[in-house]
């Protein structure tokens, strides 16, 4: 619906940053870049692509001022299509995506807007990374902000525990630091559910040493005759060293090169254990998993980078994607065999089943020191992913993970799930996920720093009751600290 230009000329009078507005020879092509998923159709009304956190403070006021309703787009890729609303301001980041290695202090900082393929190729040209999630075309600040898992969560913890510092535009239009020393409770909340506090227009992370190259094992068993092996990768998994990562996945075996032809579509289970200790320490650690008889089984060295990108064209930009996620503190017998049963009756061969073990230095991490909504005490996060390439395909799949997802309920004991698993994030499930003190805490929170709610297009915590009026904020005056 086309602005009035009343309102327009508000929004106006705080933003003089780039602005793509409806019927720009660029406008639909920038809202089809703006959200990985298809499903989502929702229109913005005007796109805003500041290029500073003083252009993003001037977006937020202007839209406040012009009672527009806003979104904040950073990488994009979250399943329900947070970063659009319809007729609302969409503050698109894609301008702040740079990243800077300082390889002395083992830092990096990185804009809000960017993607995870540059943080991975800008660390590794220094033997240096940090946890950044399995598909490089994954935004940055969802992943952390969400929490993060991937690769290194074994070795690492979670991406907002390398968290160090955050650059934050709050809903006033300030712009502050956020740290251990500056603004500590905003610090613990932004790490685990940050979405609901503020544009994080930039982040610095703690790097870690590893190894540009790393050896990657893939073992697939068929999916009707994965019960045993499953049961066996269980108690592997289980005690796994730090200094591996893993991932196991229900999926249909792909089309690559490396992998037997008549394998490739086939439903099975796979164990992907990624190391980077050698070969040879690689080939004695994944020794039980061969013994395991997979139908299929592939080694190779792979730079890091290439590892982070392996699972890219199984979730294609512009797919149609649906989800729904559990968390498990163990994985019984029973979970086993849901798995197995529903894995086959899937339509598209793009969705699947990611489970993603944990432990580690993920356990080793208190319950309170961030607000990440799972408890450390998990050993399984998993979700049911429908990816189709057309609506149709899609709502056959969404039956599918409704389905597999309620038949698996049983086992969890809770509705907690990884908060960037939460597909469909309703209040119920969102609680679940934060649990009550968690909750109660971050409320208070957010009552504080975003009392009127502006940003709820997320995994939403509504600020606590609170009788403080809110006052109006000139784009003159929204940054009232420096950002760093």
């Amino acid at each position: 619906m086309p602005l009035d230009s009343t309102v327009l000329a508000r929004f106006l009078d705080d933003y003089r940053g780039e602005l793509v507005r409806p019927g720009d020879e660029g406008f639909a092509r920038a809202r089809q870049e703006a959200v990985w998923n298809a499903d989502v159709t929702r229109q913005p009304a005007l796109i805003a692509r500041p290029a500073s956190a003083a252009e993003v403070a001037a977006a937020l006021v202007g839209a406040r001022s012009a009672g527009l309703d806003l979104t904040v787009r950073g990488g994009g890729h979250s399943i329900p299509g947070s970063s659009v609303a319809e007729d609302a301001v969409m503050i698109d980041l894609s301008r702040l995506a740079g990243v800077h290695v300082d390889p002395a202090t083992r830092r990096a900082t990185v804009g809000g807007g960017a993607a995870w393929a540059a943080v991975d190729a800008a660390t590794a040209a220094h033997g240096l990374a940090v946890v950044g999630g399995t598909v490089s075309h994954t935004g940055v600040a969802g992943l952390t902000l969400g929490g993060g898992m991937g690769w290194l969560t074994h070795r690492q913890g979670l991406t907002c525990d390398n968290l160090v510092q955050a650059t934050v535009v709050t809903a006033e239009g300030r712009v502050v630091r956020a740290s251990e020393e500056e603004h500590p409770d905003l610090f613990w909340g932004l790490r685990g559910a940050g979405a609901n506090f503020g544009v994080v227009t930039e982040f610095v992370f703690a790097l870690h040493e590893t190894d540009p190259m790393a050896t990657l094992g893939m073992f697939f068993w068929a999916a009707e005759d994965a019960r045993e092996p499953l049961r066996a990768v269980r108690e592997y998994l289980g005690g796994l060293p730090t200094h591996l990562g893993a991932l196991v996945a229900g999926m249909s075996i792909p089309a690559a090169p490396f992998l037997p032809a008549e394998h490739h579509g086939r439903p099975a289970f796979g164990a992907m254990v990624a190391g980077w200790d050698g070969p040879a320490g690689h080939a004695a650690a994944i020794a039980p998993l061969r013994d395991l008889h997979p139908t299929v089984e592939f080694v190779t060295p792979i730079p890091y980078t290439a590892l982070q990108q392996m699972l890219d064209a199984s979730s294609p930009w512009g797919v149609h994607a649906y989800e729904k996620g559990l968390d498990l503190e163990d994985l019984p017998d029973g979970a086993i065999d849901v798995l197995i049963d529903w894995l086959p009756r899937k339509t598209a061969p793009d969705s699947f089943i990611p489970v993603l073990p944990l432990g580690g230095r993920f356990a080793e991490v208190p319950d309170d020191a961030t607000a990440f909504g799972g408890s450390r005490s998990c050993r399984w996060s998993m979700s049911f992913v429908a990816q189709a390439a057309d609506a149709g395909t899609l709502a056959a799949d969404r039956e599918w993970v409704r389905g597999a997802w309620q038949a698996l309920r049983p086992f969890t004991g809770s509705d907690r799930a990884y908060v960037n698993f939460l597909g469909e994030p309703d209040d119920a499930r969102v609680r679940a996920t934060y649990g009550e003190e968690k909750y109660r805490r971050l409320a208070a929170l957010k009552a504080e720093w975003d009392p009127e709610n502006v940003f709820r297009h997320n995994a939403n915590i509504p600020p606590a009751p609170r009788d403080l009026p809110t006052p109006r904020t000139s784009a003159a005056a929204a940054v009232a600290e420096p950002a760093p």
